[in-house]
């Protein structure tokens, strides 16, 4: 699922937690707006020339959303449930839309129980789903560091409901702040895993890998500026042939080295998209745009 963005844009109200975010050149407003609906009309286009299958929701243009291009921070879709979740800015907390799960569950979707977990809001508690988590489905285990948007207490109630083993960590920027998603230093395909080992304290890195490894997954580590260009947030999607497609922006792509490039070949085939405008002003990727559907 990609929400096709109405009012995208740099937004303040994020910024103060996400250090990806440039400020720069933001008074451009509907420059911006429409750059980003090209860019994120020929990403969707990508992804079907791929055989992907992708379910466009329309943004609405009330109220506005400057985020409501990246949909995997507020739900996520499970065998048996949805889970909506806490966000940590008020602005962001519009983009959950009942109307979208209907939508879905009229295409033919089983959405199985919805469970809202977002009255922890209301203790200053947040959990952005799969942009505070990086999932590993198959093993079920969650990948989170510890962040404003990622609280301990509210992963331990995902654990409850969902019974992925939860892996905690600290990451860091280079500036020593807390890295704001887990999803920007990391991703986890079926058989490897791209990660910013740079990030996560040395006392810290040898259990996460190990975790990793236990599960068969052959590590790839990343850079910390690899990481600034958005190397992290990737994902990997199965097309109408079974193919894996690791799906990552052109910045994240020639970001990396070649001898990165053909390992991770030996995995899945790279599809890179051009999202300069979403990754300056929305200080995320193209992982953060996709959200998995069941």
């Amino acid at each position: 699922m990609m929400v096709r963005p109405k009012n995208f844009g740099f937004d303040y109200t994020t910024a103060a937690s996400n250090a990806f975010q440039d400020e720069s050149g933001a008074n451009a407003v509907d420059e911006i707006i429409q750059n980003a609906i090209i860019e994120f009309d020929h990403a969707v286009a990508a992804l079907n020339d791929k055989g992907v299958a992708v379910k466009v929701i329309q943004d609405t243009e009330s109220p506005k959303k400057p985020n409501a291009v990246f949909p995997n921070n507020w739900v996520s879709f499970h065998d048996d449930k949805v889970i909506l979740y806490p966000m940590q800015a008020e602005n962001r907390r519009w983009e959950r839309r009942a109307d979208i799960l209907s939508e879905l569950e009229a295409d033919g979707l089983n959405l199985g129980e919805v469970v809202d977990i977002s009255h922890y809001e209301q203790e200053d508690k947040f959990l952005e789903s799969t942009g505070s988590m990086v999932l590993d489905y198959k093993n079920k285990r969650a990948y989170a560091c510890l962040s404003t948007r990622t609280h301990e207490q509210v992963l331990e109630e995902f654990s409850e409901l969902t019974g992925f083993e939860l892996v905690i960590f600290n990451a860091f920027d280079k500036n020593k702040v807390p890295v704001y998603h887990t999803n920007v230093l990391m991703c986890i395909g079926s058989t490897y895993a791209v990660i910013c080992l740079e990030a996560i304290p040395m006392a810290e890195r040898e259990s996460i890998q190990n975790k990793l490894r236990d599960t068969g997954h052959e590590i790839v580590p990343l850079t910390m500026d690899q990481m600034y260009a958005f190397a992290g947030n990737m994902l990997e999607v199965e097309n109408s042939q079974g193919q894996r497609i690791l799906v990552m922006s052109d910045s994240a792509f020639n970001s990396l080295t070649e001898l990165q490039k053909s390992k991770l070949n030996e995995h899945a085939e790279i599809l890179s998209v051009a999202i300069p405008t979403i990754e300056k002003y929305g200080g995320g990727s193209v992982r953060c745009m996709m959200c998995r559907l069941v």
